[in-house]
């Protein structure tokens, strides 16, 4: 953007003057293009692949009039968001607008309005568009828990309607409904081409409401031949629940824990710092060494290293509000993954692999190391002082996350070390020493005769995180400098 433009823009974001004159204010008294010029202005300087992106270019309006007529073309802030996408479908598959920040809040927070089950979908035996139905998690005091269901339960429909490739994802939107009940035949052989599912009339209903969840769904210590194990199933990476995770270690440490399994199999994502804690929790001995850096665009990368290069690099903590942290000091740690472990998890595998062995049984991760921010519509695009008109926000990726060795860009996910999956039939109680991955886990200690159920591996077509919109979010807390900002933001 040359700098004549520059200053008539500098004028204009003082003076509170937008382009919206073209068109009619919505109920709340906002210019749609008031909007717009918000979405442009936070991709212009926030945005991860601002470089591969024509229209975000500093140079791609010549005045203040070309500008304007750019953004009233956009109807809707959301079509002017995707049209700034870089490779919607391959690369930033994550980067979202909302209308609503309250709800976003609340989500990160790890509230939000459900039914209480989780749920993996496997393509029918025979079939391929009819889907069955697992549920993988019963949460805690939800109603699902209230209604009785239980992991490992199968349904072949919900209200009656047969699920299927084109549906699934749609059946669970109302408030209310039933799910249609299955059983599994494997024909007494262990082929899955003989299998069929047997449809049973017998229905539970499930109704939803406001949960708000802990991620530690599962603490527990095994003594398995007289060393304890311990094994923790953590389900996001929420900051809310940080002492919670010091506490579980705090027990782990107490009862002289010689192995850890870190279950992630169906952990999104969420939190750095939350990610950064856990891998310390683990370790322990890597105090002030780095976790991973951090890869912004290329003018953000710049002015943050030219302020301090340390603005860039995570470093291993060692305390938590102040307070030394229950570190266990290990070498290795064992992690399950499933394509649902995602972003923060596989940011804790990433990042710990540089130090110790990390040794990942299951099936290969989601492939997410973008991190992303939430802007709001303020002069530094933080909470404080948001516009009062409009609660759109954006939370577009910002950054990548690299470990000490320099690995970034999985895309195709992270490799397991030893490949085993879930299938419909095998879906045990969570945290018992005979539930298959987690068996798998202690085998590899070789610790235990655990019974290992041997059978194909069979990936799930689905699973109900694609029902959250924010499932695979990987964020940032810490706040830039408001200088960089504002110098980003007029001097470029």
């Amino acid at each position: 953007m040359n700098k004549k433009f520059k200053l008539i823009i500098v004028a204009i974001l003082c003076l509170g003057i937008t382009y919206g004159c073209f068109e009619d204010r919505d109920d709340n008294g906002i210019f749609t293009s008031d909007i717009n010029d918000f979405v442009w202005k936070g991709m212009n300087i926030w945005y991860l692949y601002k470089g591969n992106i024509q229209d975000l270019a500093n140079d791609r309006f010549s005045t203040n009039e070309e500008y304007g007529d750019y953004l009233n073309a956009f109807s809707n802030p959301r079509d002017l968001f995707e049209s700034l996408i870089y490779q919607r479908q391959t690369v930033d598959k994550y980067s979202v607008i909302v209308e609503d920040y309250i709800a976003l809040e609340q989500l990160f927070n790890g509230c939000t309005v459900r039914s209480g089950i989780e749920v993996d979908f496997y393509n029918e035996p025979g079939s391929s568009t009819n889907l069955l139905g697992v549920v993988r998690l019963v949460l805690p005091g939800s109603n699902a828990e209230v209604a009785g269901l239980q992991r490992g339960q199968l349904f072949y429909g919900v209200n009656g309607e047969q699920l299927n490739v084109n549906n699934y994802n749609s059946l669970f939107s109302p408030e209310s409904y039933e799910i249609n009940l299955a059983t599994y035949d494997d024909n007494g052989t262990p082929e899955t081409g003989d299998d069929s599912i047997i449809q049973q009339n017998e229905t539970l209903s499930l109704v939803k409401a406001p949960y708000c969840e802990n991620p530690i769904f599962k603490s527990e210590i095994l003594d398995v031949e007289g060393e304890n194990v311990a094994y923790l199933m953590y389900n996001a990476f929420n900051a809310d629940f940080n002492t919670q995770l010091n506490s579980a270690f705090a027990n782990f440490k107490s009862n002289n824990v010689q192995h850890l399994v870190l279950d992630l199999r169906y952990n999104p994502g969420g939190s750095v710092n939350t990610a950064m804690l856990l891998s310390s929790l683990i370790t322990g001995q890597f105090t002030g060494d780095v976790h991973s850096t951090s890869q912004w665009n290329s003018e953000i990368q710049e002015a943050l290293f030219n302020q301090n290069p340390e603005n860039l690099i995570n470093r291993f903590p060692n305390t938590l509000g102040g307070a030394p942290i229950n570190s266990l000091f290990l070498e290795k740690v064992y992690v399950l993954t499933t394509n649902d472990s995602a972003s923060a998890s596989e940011l804790v595998i990433n990042s710990l692999s540089p130090y110790i062995n990390v040794v990942q049984i299951g099936t290969t991760t989601s492939g997410k190391y973008q991190g992303s921010i939430t802007l709001y519509d303020s002069d530094n695009f933080q909470r404080e002082g948001a516009n009062p008109n409009h609660t759109y926000a954006m939370q577009p990726l910002v950054l990548k996350l690299v470990n000490a060795s320099g690995f970034t860009d999985y895309i195709d996910g992270l490799t397991p070390d030893i490949v085993f999956s879930e299938n419909p039939q095998n879906y045990s109680v969570l945290g018992s020493a005979d539930e298959p991955l987690l068996a798998r886990a202690l085998l590899e200690i070789s610790l235990t005769n655990a019974p290992i159920l041997i059978t194909e591996t069979i990936l799930p077509y689905a699973s109900s995180n694609e029902f959250e919109t924010f499932s695979n979010e990987m964020y940032i807390e810490n706040k830039l400098p408001k200088d960089i900002i504002k110098r980003l933001k007029f001097n470029q």
